[in-house]
């Protein structure tokens, strides 16, 4: 039936000269499905053409009308730099990269400021009704098909045939090539143990429920793979990877819990293997439309818990993300990553997330700077970024001065970058003068540093307390009852000033130790516990105690803190561990006891003296 109609109604090849002039704009179907053959088709068949714009978005494989041998014949004008001809184009200037936010570049057809002369697509062969389809490449393409004065397909039987706003009628086309060749194949890429971390740690910003959006490349691979446990996750996001195969696989997918296409994957293309292409074929569940309505904030923060994760070149201490360039040279476009951090921002409960490692080129170049690169653009400003997350953790920077998101950056930087991190911010009083400490880890932990806890159904982290912690703690200490000071502090005083503050939550932690229980809600974190200890090497010996908010206590928090330092000071070969409770605080006696500690005679009788062998505990 489909033979019989193509047959009776396919337009006639092209004939270049009645299609198209010297200097007209020439749109070219990208991603994964660009009309490879089509093109070729008309480098052979329209010789004496010079001048012509070829427009485009991201466009994978052979872009062979880039080459140095037609740059009289093409002018390339991108608006993603993809890591292939076009990009030696536009680095020998022989190419212009236009940015530009995805849910705009359809605009720039249809209001005349690139108007389309003719768009170059690769179409699904028309069915018996005579409907093609766009297949994996919907995004700009469907836009530059409706305002394009012509329209030339390339006939592709391995064009899936895609579900949602992917169609356009065989009359609509003007001329046409009939040439099979499967969509271009972009495989998983390896997963290293720097990834992974920053997968885990993203991960954990993200509840059962939530819609996400996400890109390509190892950071959403490892993300994606530490939520195959979660349930009811939705997918409303600019593009489609192979790595949504394996949380449908893990039931992880069910799209019932959003807000916007309830039930439905929503993308505007998709790239891969041919796993996820035969997945999108003729698949109901998953729904392309142009990038116009996919990537519109608006539309985007019509899904409820929205997290969009997107990553970035560098970012600076301020918290301006740099993502399409590296200096002076432009690196990609870009793309959706504003619309996704904007349209998450004003979602319900929505997160948007910059991942990235914290270095480059072998741990040689910190990617937190204190200013961004001379050259390089910021793409996403300050005041859209909530959370940036490392391999070293989750910095949180929504409604943070510049002096509390400048500490929290310094804390996810490696660790050989943080002391010239804060010594170069000091400078410019950006931090006050006696933040001298910068954060330290504490290697104990291990890998991941941030541990969830679930304490009667809530859930909480465990971390250790650092710099960027100096408000969280004073606020802390105020929120305080007069008894409660009185039992921790052995007497009631007056004031936490933030300089006191910081010399509390500055703490060398790999000889102290400071951990604090915390309660994250969006972006306002509180401080509910917090336990330390303090080494004596002489002794080699340390003091521990701990303090909890009254709302928090009998749930168990200062038990858990305990037996991590415990445990750490175990790791470190420390000897004994002393605390010193008051006598009336019997609450905080039973919690050591149950712990190991004896008793032992104390001069003051008000106080109690504990202690603990650690080479007895077991």
């Amino acid at each position: 039936m489909v033979e019989t109609v193509m047959a009776a109604t396919l337009p006639p090849a092209p004939d270049w000269a009645s299609l198209i002039h010297s200097g007209c704009r020439v749109f070219v179907g990208g991603t994964a499905s660009v009309p490879y053959q089509l093109v070729q088709h008309l480098i052979d068949h329209g010789r004496g053409f010079s001048d012509i714009e070829m427009v485009h978005m991201l466009a994978l494989g052979d872009t062979r009308w880039a080459q140095e041998g037609y740059r009289n014949r093409f002018k390339v004008n991108t608006f993603f730099i993809g890591g292939n001809e076009v990009r030696r184009a536009v680095d020998e200037g022989r190419a212009d990269y236009t940015p530009c936010f995805l849910s705009e570049m359809s605009g720039l057809f249809s209001d005349g400021t690139l108007p389309i002369d003719a768009a170059l697509v690769n179409l699904s062969p028309p069915d018996e009704f005579g409907y093609c389809s766009l297949g994996a490449g919907v995004d700009i393409g469907m836009s530059a098909v409706r305002q394009a004065k012509k329209v030339i397909a390339q006939f592709n039987q391995f064009v899936p045939r895609t579900a949602g706003h992917s169609y356009i009628h065989i009359s609509e086309v003007d001329a046409c090539i009939e040439a099979d060749e499967p969509l271009v194949e972009l495989p998983t890429q390896s997963i290293d143990s720097v990834t992974e971390r920053i997968g885990q740690y993203v991960a954990m910003l993200v509840e059962d429920g939530a819609t996400l959006q996400f890109g390509i490349g190892k950071i959403p691979s490892a993300t994606l793979k530490y939520l195959q446990n979660h349930r009811d996750l939705g997918i409303h996001s600019e593009m489609l990877t192979d790595s949504i195969i394996g949380l449908l696989e893990a039931g992880a997918i069910s799209n019932k819990k959003k807000t916007f296409h309830p039930g439905k994957m929503v993308t505007s293309f998709a790239i891969g293997t041919q796993r996820l292409y035969t997945l999108i074929d003729n698949n109901p569940h998953i729904e392309f439309y142009p990038s116009s309505y996919v990537s519109k904030p608006t539309n985007i923060a019509k899904n409820d818990n929205m997290i969009a994760i997107n990553s970035a070149l560098e970012v600076d201490l301020t918290g301006q993300v740099v993502a399409d360039s590296l200096g002076y040279d432009f690196y990609s476009g870009m793309g959706g990553q504003v619309d996704f951090v904007s349209g998450a921002s004003m979602s319900k409960g929505g997160k948007p997330i910059i991942a990235l490692p914290s270095t480059a080129k072998n741990e040689s170049i910190s990617r937190i700077r204190p200013c961004i690169t001379e050259g390089s653009g910021v793409v996403t400003s300050r005041g859209n970024v909530h959370y940036v997350v490392t391999e070293y953790g989750i910095a949180s920077l929504k409604g943070k001065s510049i002096r509390e998101r400048a500490l929290e950056l310094i804390r996810v930087a490696h660790p050989k970058f943080r002391g010239e991190l804060l010594n170069e911010v000091r400078q410019h009083y950006w931090v006050p003068h006696y933040q001298e400490k910068y954060p330290t880890d504490i290697p104990e932990l291990g890998a991941i540093q941030l541990k969830k806890l679930n304490i009667q159904g809530e859930t909480f982290y465990m971390r250790p307390l650092n710099p960027a912690d100096e408000r969280r703690l004073q606020e802390f200490f105020y929120s305080h009852t007069k008894e409660t000071l009185r039992l921790r502090y052995n007497y009631d005083p007056k004031q936490m000033s933030r300089e006191k503050s910081c010399n509390l939550v500055s703490v060398d932690q790999k000889s102290d130790a400071a951990l604090c229980i915390v309660r994250q809600e969006g972006s306002r974190i509180t401080i509910h516990a917090v336990g330390r200890f303090y080494y004596a090497p002489a002794a080699n010996a340390c003091e521990v105690a701990f303090v909890t908010r009254e709302t928090q206590q009998g749930k168990g928090m200062a038990t858990r803190l305990l037996r991590q330092l415990i445990d750490i000071a175990r790791s470190r070969q420390i000897a004994t561990m002393m605390a010193y409770v008051r006598a009336e605080n019997t609450p905080m006696i039973a919690i050591f006891e149950q712990a190991g500690f004896r008793r032992v005679l104390s001069d003051d009788p008000t106080d109690v003296e504990l202690v603990l062998k650690l080479e007895h505990v077991k």
